[in-house]
C-alpha cells in the first residue's frame, strides 16, 4: 500500500476515522497483552517500527547483520516472508523464486541466512538449528509470539509519524505512547525533521542515512525508474540526488508481483524513449532471469554517524 495523503496531518478525515483507529490500536494493544513471548537459546534483535509503509527496516537489518558479522558473530533474520507460499524454511536464492518466499526474505538471503515463518518463534528455532547465534527479527515489533533482547524502532526522517494517529486515521501501527515503552533505541535514517528523537530524550539514538553502494554513479542515459515499496518516491528521489535524469516514474504497490505483460510494458516504454530502466533490488529479486538484462538496480545501504556506538550498543 501507499500511504494517503491525509496521513500527514490530523484534518477533517484523519479525526473522522480516528475512532476506528483507535480501535485498531486497542486490538494490537490486547494481543500484545494477552500472548506470553516464547524466548529461544539465541539473543533476538528486532529491527521494527510503528508505522505503515517503508521506514527503512530492510536497510538497516542488512546493514546491522554486517556489523554483528564484523565482530565474529553469525546472524542470521527471521521473517514471516510475506507474499510467500512457503513456511518453515531456509532460503536459498538458487532454488527460491520471490513467489515461494517473499521479495524481502531474497534480498535478505544475500547477507546471511533467512527462515521463514510466520510463527516468529518457530522461525527462530529452525534458525538456530542451522548455526544461527543471534537472531535479526525484520519487522515484528508488534508481534508478540517471540521475546525481544533488544527492539529497535527505524523512523524515517522525512516521513516522522505522520499525524501520529493509528490505521486507517493514520500510519501508527500503535499508540506511539505504548509502542515507544518497548523499545530499547531509536534508528533515525535522514534528517529528524519531524524533531522525533527529541520526544524520547530517554533513549539511545542512532542516526544513519540511506545511500547508494555505487559513489559517483554514470548515467549514460535517460532514466525511467520504477518500484513496488511502501515510499517509492524515495528512490526517485535518491536517484535523481545521484545524477539520474528521469522522464518517468511508475509506482506500484509494495510487494508487488510483477506480471510479463508489466515488465515487457515497461521495456518498450524504455525503448521509445531510448532510457535506462532503474529499480530497486527488492524489486529486481521478483523479475524473472530471463529479463532482469533489461534492467538496472540501485543498491543501498545505511551510511551510520556514529557506528562505534551502535556496535557498541549491539554487542554490550
Amino acid at each position: 500500500m501507499q500511504a494517503p495523503q491525509f496521513w500527514n496531518k490530523q484534518g477533517y478525515l484523519s479525526k473522522l476515522l480516528f475512532p476506528l483507529g483507535c480501535l485498531y490500536a486497542g486490538i494490537t494493544a490486547l494481543r500484545l497483552k494477552i500472548h506470553q513471548p516464547t524466548k529461544v537459546n539465541a539473543p533476538v534483535i528486532c529491527i521494527g517500527n510503528l508505522t505503515a509503509g517503508g521506514s527503512g527496516k530492510t536497510p538497516t537489518a542488512i546493514s546491522i547483520a554486517g556489523i554483528l558479522q564484523q565482530a565474529g558473530l553469525n546472524p542470521g533474520f527471521i521473517t514471516r516472508g510475506y507474499g510467500g507460499k512457503l513456511q518453515n524454511i531456509m532460503v536459498n536464492p538458487s532454488i527460491h523464486s520471490a513467489a515461494d518466499v517473499g521479495d524481502e526474505p531474497l534480498l535478505l538471503a544475500q547477507v546471511a541466512p533467512v527462515a521463514v515463518n510466520h510463527k516468529r518463534d518457530q522461525a527462530a528455532r529452525l534458525a538456530i538449528s542451522k548455526g544461527v547465534d543471534i537472531i535479526i527479527m525484520d519487522d515484528g515489533f508488534q508481534n508478540p509470539s517471540l521475546y525481544k533482547d533488544k527492539s529497535f524502532l527505524v523512523i524515517d526522517g522525512a516521513a516522522g509519524l505522520g499525524n501520529f494517529y493509528p490505521i486507517p486515521a493514520g500510519p501508527l501501527r500503535e499508540f506511539f505512547s505504548s509502542g515507544i515503552k518497548r523499545a530499547d533505541a531509536l534508528i533515525i535514517l535522514g534528517e529528524d525533521v519531524h524533531h522525533i528523537a527529541d520526544l524520547t530524550p530517554w533513549l539511545p539514538s542512532f542516526k544513519g542515512k540511506v545511500t547508494p553502494k555505487t559513489q559517483n554513479l554514470k548515467f549514460t542515459k535517460k532514466v525511467l525508474a520504477f518500484a513496488g515499496i511502501g515510499r517509492p518516491d524515495k528512490f526517485f528521489n535518491t536517484l535523481k540526488d545521484c545524477g539520474a535524469d528521469i522522464i518517468k516514474t511508475r509506482s506500484f504497490p509494495d510487494h508487488h508481483f510483477y506480471t510479463e505483460d508489466e515488465l515487457k510494458s515497461l521495456i518498450n516504454e524504455a525503448q521509445k524513449y531510448d532510457a535506462d530502466i532503474f529499480t530497486t533490488s527488492k524489486d529486481m529479486v521478483k523479475i524473472p532471469p530471463h529479463l532482469q538484462s533489461h534492467f538496472h538496480q540501485l543498491e543501498i545501504t545505511v551510511a551510520w554517524e556514529n557506528e562505534n556506538e551502535l556496535k557498541k550498543f549491539l554487542l554490550k
